[in-house]
């Protein structure tokens, strides 16, 4: 690799010679500047709301302003505990009404207070994090009301449980007509799991009837054709206007009307006036807003301990934690939060919560199964149920697929090349799991041809538009791919799935039920790189599982670049040699230099030095806020690029721009006009038309994108900005992601000093709590029974 010492833009050439060599972050800066920042945010950034594993947008809500006295985040499950600020990242979804915000933290870290309620009114931010706990409770035998059936087995019993009590809580939720009190009016079986939670976190023995025992049932049947979710009934004037009067009486922004009005649907208003918390049902909304909400409503009778504000925080706790890609939390994690915003009964308002159906509580067993006499460990989980059942749903997918597939082929005279191995192991398995780095897709791609040469229907999909494939949203929409048979399922023989770590649950449960029974299915990916947006960590669970055959690619990805990369995917930042400047270290010393030498080398030094136009340049940041994110780079790029007064919504004809159609999704895009429909894209040859409406959320300038944004797809030149205030953020797979998408050339815009080495070698990727690996092992192992 080559460094470039030098401030001149002759010297940012990469072709310029060398004055040193080394891997990046094996540069020492005299008198660089160290910011201090914490674990989540850099200064200047937006606050973390959404995304996976840590990175998130600004979706405060539409008018709310960060107002809070004493400046600290307020807890989000998942996070780390937060010093400073940090480059948010994710997909454009709100754009933040101040520039900055405190840092939010989540259960598993260390919180700087215990407050849970505000005085201000909306717009008042939260002051406090979370931290981590442990559950382990032993689970008892059989059922007070159920007794196993004889030959049934513990994994059979375990998910039979799970559907039978959904179903109880579904029909118990339809026959109510208002909540029950905290568990005080429950009986039967309802108060039987309170009392298991309780025994759990008290540490004695749980009751018998939990979610670990059920009387014998028979395996699910194939789901239903998939259908189309209903929309929500349009918005009336009538039903807004009602919302924005009850939002006028608490001081809350009347911009939270419409989004109010969508999600708590028909009598919106009635619900918030009766139950204000439920403000936190609206994306943006934080918990010390919806307390101000409460408080300029209810008065002195809105207090931390109110039922209605414990319910509506359980739920918010867990749609958090989902936008970090959790599926479900541990219960002592969930309670610690509660008591972080001033809950001051968090085991009984949890209990509470499980009782009306609002969540859904698992016991997971713990390491290796122990003998009939001796307890087993388990981990008390609490999720949502549109989470839960995506996640069984998945589970009894992928077990389906492993179970109907009878038909071993002999596919020898394909088996050759560098698929070879894929080939046959595809040839005699209903479900193959494929890894390996960039240079492995030509393993998929050896299959898919093969599988064609063969006859069989064979469709590609990937994460993002790919020449020969359709991407997993398109194909979910019926957009592209395949029709689907009287079943609903799609009329294919083989489904290969490339990018498969950006799978996130929902999105793998509708793709594995729509594939028949006795089709192929193949999950490929790079288990290194960034997780999906959404919840769930599907392929690494999947991965973990050990249930299904596994093919590593041995493949090396070539070149100077592939090596670098290579070696960060195992922890370690090697000194590449780089004799054609593959690869080039910029250092810088402040945020300023650093859009000012990225934008040199996009426009000038690569360009010249390589060949390629400033159209195959890609800028990749750790975040959207601060000095050095994506929209100063952009808007730097952009003066430089394609200037223009921006009369299109902030933007002109020829801007490069992402388009994000939902969370997780960025597609690359130009813009090429604008009229009263909308702001007309060109992706990939392909016209997208963005409402005037949603342009402000949906699209961005996308010279400079983040890591999340850039997975899936490779340019022939990468400049990956390391300034200073994300010193704190980088993590591995940030790092192994943002190199990987160069296939020629790769720039670092170096402001990190050491801590790159650091994040690279110590760093791992934050975990998420799931709990598809165990339910795949249960499944397989029950299987494995009826052999």
């Amino acid at each position: 690799m080559s460094t470039d010492p030098e401030t001149t833009p002759e010297a940012t050439t990469p072709g310029a010679q060398p004055e040193a060599s080394g891997a990046p972050g094996a540069q020492e800066r005299p008198g660089a500047d160290r910011a201090e920042a914490g674990p989540d945010e850099g200064p200047g950034a937006e606050p973390l709301v959404s995304g996976g594993d840590g990175e998130g947008d600004d979706t405060t809500g539409p008018g709310a302003e960060a107002s809070s006295a004493e400046g600290t985040g307020e807890a989000e499950p998942g996070a780390e505990a937060p010093t400073a600020e940090r480059p948010s990242e994710a997909e454009p979804e709100a754009e933040a009404p101040t520039a900055e915000r405190p840092s939010e933290a989540e259960p598993g870290a260390e919180a700087p207070t215990a407050e849970g309620t505000g005085e201000a009114g909306p717009g008042a931010e939260g002051t406090s994090a979370e931290g981590t706990g442990e559950a382990a409770a032993p689970s008892d035998g059989a059922g007070a009301e159920q007794a196993a059936a004889p030959g049934l087995s513990e994994a059979q019993a375990e998910l039979a449980a799970q559907r039978i009590e959904r179903e109880r809580i579904a029909r118990r939720k339809a026959e109510r007509d208002h909540p029950v009190d905290a568990g005080g009016k429950l009986s039967g079986r309802a108060a039987d799991l309170l009392a298991a939670v309780r025994a759990v976190e008290s540490g004695a023995k749980a009751p018998a009837l939990t979610f670990d025992e059920a009387p014998p049932a028979p395996r699910r049947p194939a789901p239903a054709p998939p259908q189309p979710r209903p929309q929500a009934p349009a918005r009336t004037v009538g039903d807004a206007g009602a919302v924005r009067a009850v939002l006028a009486r608490g001081g809350a922004p009347e911009a939270l009307a419409g989004p109010a009005a969508e999600v708590l649907g028909e009598g919106a208003a009635e619900q918030l006036a009766e139950d204000p918390w439920r403000l936190l049902a609206v994306p943006g909304v934080r918990p010390a807003q919806a307390d101000g909400f409460a408080q300029a409503l209810l008065g002195p009778a809105a207090g931390p301990a109110d039922e209605r504000r414990g319910a509506a925080l359980v739920g918010w706790l867990l749609a958090q934690a989902a936008e970090r890609g959790h599926t479900a939390l541990e219960a002592p994690v969930l309670e610690k939060a509660l008591a972080q915003y001033g809950v001051p009964a968090p085991a009984e308002t949890l209990e509470a919560a499980i009782g009306d159906g609002a969540v859904l509580v698992f016991h997971e067993p713990l390491g290796e199964p122990v003998a009939e006499d001796e307890e087993q460990p388990v981990r008390v989980l609490v999720g949502l149920e549109e989470h839960a059942l995506a996640e069984e749903s998945l589970a009894d997918g992928l077990a389906r697929l492993a179970a109907t597939f009878t038909a071993p082929a002999d596919w020898s005279a394909a088996a050759a090349g560098p698929g070879a191995e894929l080939v046959r192991a595809v040839a005699g398995a209903g479900l193959v799991t494929h890894t390996g780095g960039e240079a492995a897709r030509a393993e998929p791609l050896a299959l898919v041809a093969a599988a064609r040469e063969l006859g069989l229907r064979t469709v590609l999909a990937g994460h993002a538009p790919a020449p020969g494939a359709v991407t997993v949203a398109e194909l979910l929409a019926g957009a592209q791919g395949p029709g689907r048979d009287a079943d609903g399922r799609f009329e294919l023989d083989l489904l290969v799935v490339l990018d498969a770590p950006q799978l996130d649950v929902e999105a793998a449960a509708a793709l594995v039920e729509s594939v028949p029974d006795g089709a192929r299915l193949v999950l490929s990916g790079d288990p290194g790189v960034l997780g999906s947006a959404g919840p769930g960590r599907v392929f690494a669970d999947v991965l973990a599982a050990r249930a299904f055959p596994h093919v590593v690619s041995r493949t090396p990805d070539p070149g100077p670049v592939g090596e670098l990369v290579s070696g960060i995917g195992i922890g370690e930042l090697h000194q590449v040699d780089a004799p054609g400047k593959e690869v080039v270290i910029v250092p810088v010393r402040d945020a300023g230099e650093a859009v000012h030498r990225t934008v040199q080398l996009v426009a000038d030094s690569v360009p010249r030095a390589f060949g390629v136009p400033a159209e195959g340049v890609q800028v990749i940041t750790p975040g959207h806020g601060g000095p050095a994110g994506t929209r100063a780079l952009n808007a730097a790029l952009k003066e430089r690029l394609n200037p223009g007064p921006g009369r299109f919504g902030g933007f002109d004809p020829g801007d490069r721009v992402v388009h994000v159609p939902a969370p997780g999704r960025a597609v690359p895009a130009r813009v090429v006009s604008a009229d009263a429909e909308g702001l007309h894209l060109d992706a990939a040859g392909g016209r997208i038309v963005v409402p005037k409406d949603r342009v402000e959320s949906r699209v961005r300038h996308g010279w400079a994108v983040t890591a999340h944004q850039a997975v899936g797809s490779r340019w022939p030149a990468v400049v990956v900005v390391l300034p200073g205030d994300a010193a704190q953020t980088l993590t591995r797979d940030w790092v192994y992601t943002a190199f990987g998408r160069a296939v020629r050339h790769l720039s670092v815009v170096h402001g990190v000093d050491q801590a790159l080495a650091h994040a690279v070698a110590q760093v791992p990727p934050k975990p998420r709590t799931t709990r598809l690996t165990g339910l795949l092992r249960a499944l397989t192992a029950a299987q494995q029974e009826q052999v």
